[in-house]
């Protein structure tokens, strides 16, 4: 599977690349989420706050936020393949020492880490990817490489909750820090080199940040990733209160298979009809929280809803990245460093504004949470529809405002 010298040699769409770095997506949202999962067990063991562990994932995409437009930037020039490498090691050590520590200073800390190498990763790997891929088949590469962030919490998640029921919260993080190792071997075995690029003005964050169209897709962003990632930091709170049949485990897996669902057709239809994708996603999603509203723990539908927002949340990394690579072309790296700093940023705020609900509205702080996310959808479906020039097949390449 060589990767061809020169610009002019055709690009085939290699499935092992692609499934390969889609592994590693896969285990950057499992260290972001993994605490929503076992947020009672870890509320018990470190005698802490169900906020403060909430707060662990909102720190985690805080410092992804922070860090993601500097390093990206100061590591444009790097070979891609070798921070990939520094990044997963930065991962696997994040995930151990959680899984050690008894100091919760300490785990934050280790989080902080994690989030900075995410941070660089989500845009990187997005990058990478297209580096590999024919120009015509850019989303399909990204949702290829993001259905890892899909599987994650599809399959990964309930796995390692059900590990961590079954062996202790700690087990979770060893366990996960273990398989980043994996990746990693694999990764510097298989994976080609690609020389970065230089940061000039054409393509610094500046001159993205300029852009009407990129500024038009980083709200969506901020909109849908507030309006999923809001309630889903929280997603056991939200079983318990509706009282969900199945328990978390039915909830996680009747959500993971909507997620798969939705992978597999945006795979197929994201490069010609990335619009129409984003509005009916944004629709679903909205439905399913209208649902949990309206007929709470109702059997058969509560778990309609679970399956519609899995739908729904399947392809959101893929259709903001891919409709980023749509505004640009030189500037793809930066572009999307710039889309995932708001990306985490809008988990932070959501978890955070979640949390404080939680805290203030201690009987009816999950139901709050709902209604603000179905909200953050209503209004990301009005935007998206509007957005025709943007979000259509006649978007250009080009890093100029």
């Amino acid at each position: 599977m060589p990767l061809p010298s020169s610009p002019n040699e055709k690009q085939t769409f290699s499935w092992f690349f692609f499934g390969l770095m889609a592994s590693v997506t896969f285990v950057g949202i499992l260290s972001e989420l993994v605490p929503s999962g076992i947020l009672p067990q870890m509320t018990e063991g470190l005698g802490v706050e169900e906020s403060d562990v909430g707060f662990m994932v909102g720190v985690y995409a805080l410092a992804s936020a922070i860090a993601a437009i500097p390093l990206v930037s100061a590591t444009l020039a790097f070979n891609r393949k070798t921070l990939l490498m520094v990044l997963l090691v930065g991962f696997a050590a994040s995930n151990v020492v959680v899984g050690l520590s008894s100091s919760y200073p300490v785990i934050i800390g280790a989080r902080i880490v994690g989030g900075i190498c995410a941070g660089v990763m989500w845009p990187m790997i997005a990058a990478y990817g297209t580096r590999l891929a024919p120009s015509n088949l850019h989303g399909k590469a990204i949702t290829v490489i993001m259905s890892g962030n899909t599987l994650g919490i599809s399959i990964g998640l309930p796995a390692m909750t059900a590990i961590g029921l079954a062996f202790g919260w700690r087990s979770v993080f060893l366990v996960l820090g273990a398989v980043v190792a994996v990746i990693a071997v694999l990764s510097y075995i298989y994976l080609p080199e690609v020389e970065g690029e230089k940061l000039n003005k054409s393509n610094s964050p500046l001159a993205v940040l300029k852009m009407r169209s990129m500024q038009l897709v980083l709200l969506l962003t901020f909109l849908s990733v507030a309006a999923h990632y809001g309630i889903y930091t929280y997603i056991t709170l939200l079983v318990e209160l509706i009282g969900f049949a199945g328990g978390i485990g039915v909830a996680l897996l009747i959500f993971g298979i909507g997620s798969v669902i939705s992978v597999v057709v945006s795979a197929k239809y994201i490069d010609a009809y990335l619009r129409p994708l984003i509005v009916s996603m944004l629709g679903v999603g909205g439905i399913s929280m209208a649902m949990f509203l309206a007929f709470k723990g109702a059997i058969g539908v509560s778990h309609a809803a679970f399956f519609l927002w899995g739908l729904a949340f399947g392809p959101l990394v893929t259709m903001y990245q891919t409709a980023v690579t749509k505004q640009v072309d030189e500037a793809r790296d930066i572009a999307t460093s710039v889309q995932s700093s708001v990306f985490n940023l809008s988990i932070m705020v959501a978890t955070w504004v979640g949390g404080m609900l939680l805290i203030n509205f201690p009987d009816g702080g999950v139901k709050l949470v709902v209604v603000l996310s179905l909200v953050c959808f209503i209004l990301a479906i009005v935007i998206a529809f509007l957005a025709r020039r943007t979000l259509g097949p006649s978007s250009g390449l080009s890093t100029n405002p």
